[in-house]
Parts: C-alpha cells; sequence; structure tokens
C-alpha cells in the first residue's frame, strides 16, 4: 500500500508553496501549513506538499523535533469544500474509485505523521476541524492558542464524524464517553474546555502558541539524541503506527520499548546472575524435561 499523496493524487502536483519548512533551532524543523486566506484548508496542493514536506523531515537526520502549525489566524479547517483535491483536476464528475483515491490520499497523512521517529508538536493556532483535528491528535504534544477551536466537521454536513482517524486517536486522549459526544454532535469545544479534557497539554495567549512549541522542543533536543534513542532500540517519537486496509482506518499504538530492546534487558539480567543460580535454572529445567 502506498502511503503518499503521488499515488493517490497522480494530477496534481507538489508545489511546495502550501506548506513551508524551516529550521528556527538547531535539531527542530517547523512545518506551517500556507493558505492563511482558507484558514489552511486541505486542497490537492497541501496534501501532496504535506506529503512530501513529511518525507522530507523522515529522512533528515539532523531532524530531532517537527513543530507543526498553520499561517494565520486557522490551524487547519480541515477539507477544502470549494477547492476540492481530485485525482483528476478538470473532470466532469468523479467515480467513485477517484473520490476513494482522494479519501486515501489524506488518510496516509495521520499514519505518516504517526510513524516519524521524531516526536511531533502541533502549535494549534486557530481552528482546527475535521482534518485538522486529525492532524493535531496525530501529533504527540498538542499546544493550543486561545483562540484555538476544534471539531469533527463532516459529521454536521451528514457526513462521517471519524475523518482520517479521529475516531480511533481521540477516545485514547480523552476517553470513549467524551469522544462519542464529539465524534456524534460535531460541536465545537473551546480551548479551556479542551484543555480540561486533555484535548491538549495546555493553552497558552494568542500569539504565543509557536514560541511555547519551539521551547518545548529545545527541552526535547537538549534531552533526546538520535546515538542514545539507537542504543535501546527506541524510536524517538513516543507513538508508531500500524495500518491495515485503507490508509488511516486503523492504527495502533505500540510502546516506547520495542521488543528487541525488552530481549536485550533480559539478556542482560540473565548475564548479571549468579552463575549457582543460573546451574540450578539448568538443572530445574533439565529435570523438568526428563519428567
Amino acid at each position: 500500500m502506498h502511503l503518499n499523496g503521488e499515488a493517490y493524487l497522480p494530477g496534481t502536483e507538489a508545489s511546495g508553496q502550501t506548506v513551508r519548512i524551516e529550521a528556527p533551532a538547531p535539531g527542530v524543523r517547523l512545518l506551517t501549513l500556507d493558505r492563511p486566506d482558507r484558514l489552511n484548508a486541505m486542497s490537492g496542493e497541501l496534501i501532496r506538499d504535506l506529503h512530501r514536506a513529511l518525507d522530507q523531515v523522515a529522512a533528515d537526520d539532523e531532524c530531532l523535533v517537527v513543530v507543526l502549525t498553520g499561517a494565520g489566524r486557522g490551524f487547519c479547517a480541515g477539507l477544502d469544500l470549494k477547492e476540492r483535491p481530485s485525482r483528476q483536476p478538470g473532470a466532469a464528475q468523479a467515480s467513485p474509485q477517484s473520490r476513494m483515491h482522494v479519501q486515501q490520499a489524506i488518510a496516509a497523512l495521520v499514519p505518516k505523521l504517526r510513524n516519524l521517529r521524531q516526536p511531533v508538536i502541533a502549535a494549534v493556532n486557530g481552528p482546527a476541524s475535521g482534518g485538522g483535528l486529525a492532524l493535531a491528535l496525530a501529533s504527540d504534544i498538542r499546544i493550543a492558542a486561545a483562540s484555538a477551536r476544534f471539531n469533527a466537521a463532516f459529521v454536521r454536513i451528514g457526513l462521517s464524524g471519524c475523518d482520517i482517524g479521529v475516531s480511533w486517536l481521540l477516545p485514547r486522549l480523552i476517553g470513549a464517553g467524551r469522544s462519542h459526544e464529539l465524534l456524534l454532535t460535531g460541536r465545537l469545544v473551546d480551548a479551556a474546555e479542551a484543555e480540561r479534557i486533555g484535548l491538549v497539554n495546555r493553552v497558552v495567549p494568542d500569539g504565543e502558541v509557536l514560541d511555547a512549541a519551539l521551547a518545548t522542543a529545545a527541552e526535547i533536543t537538549a534531552m533526546v539524541t538520535i546515538g542514545a534513542a539507537d542504543a535501546f532500540g527506541l524510536p524517538v517519537s513516543t507513538t508508531h503506527v500500524l495500518s491495515s486496509g485503507v490508509a488511516g482506518t486503523m492504527a495502533a499504538n505500540r510502546t516506547g520499548l520495542q521488543m528487541a530492546t525488552v530481549r536485550n534487558l533480559a539478556l542482560a539480567w540473565v548475564l548479571t546472575l549468579p552463575v549457582s543460580i543460573l546451574l540450578s535454572g539448568l538443572l530445574f529445567w533439565a529435570f523438568r524435561s526428563m519428567v
């Protein structure tokens, strides 16, 4: 299964103009969704650009932390209903297969974001609706401006409220009961409520959210090195996704410790045991095998 925009939106070019990549500090990459006149809603171009930006930071050995934010007064308003992405731009009517390809291109963003080795900090500077909510939820840390708003948008126009992994991610942050309400009603959650229910880590005054995110990124880069992570078999990011079927429809967290690390720890423990205990254990298992 291809998890990239090119596979699903071959008729849309990745221009690099709707997602900016900057290096505001050593080890930090800042990704800015840059369609402020549309509250950074997802056009085909932005989807392709974001796929390419995530691919770029994934391959960047100097990148330790990713900060994701939006230009202007919005984080991401979800799918752009006026400039809808299309597999075949200019076609009179999209086929069901074409619509599915578009959905896959959008949905693939979430596992790609979650599969990054680097931790991702979402600096939610304004509305995060639908797919924008999903991008925030898929991040490891969420810092919100006081004016930020969150909602599962598409249920309000008769479509599913489970946009690109939201139904999997949201209950793991705020619990099933609260998630069911938000997914079924699509109501807006303001920043204060989002902090209270655990949807975001903290709220800062408007205009300070990016500085707060970069400050957190600086704390992480001061503590984390690729070498230390690799030595213990640990991903730098705290989360990882396994997907099957349509991209983004099924996902699973994995623990920070990988199985290889568990095996290494077990071996280290065995090697520190006194020889007498080891011999006793071997004799016990030998006796068990004879019985």
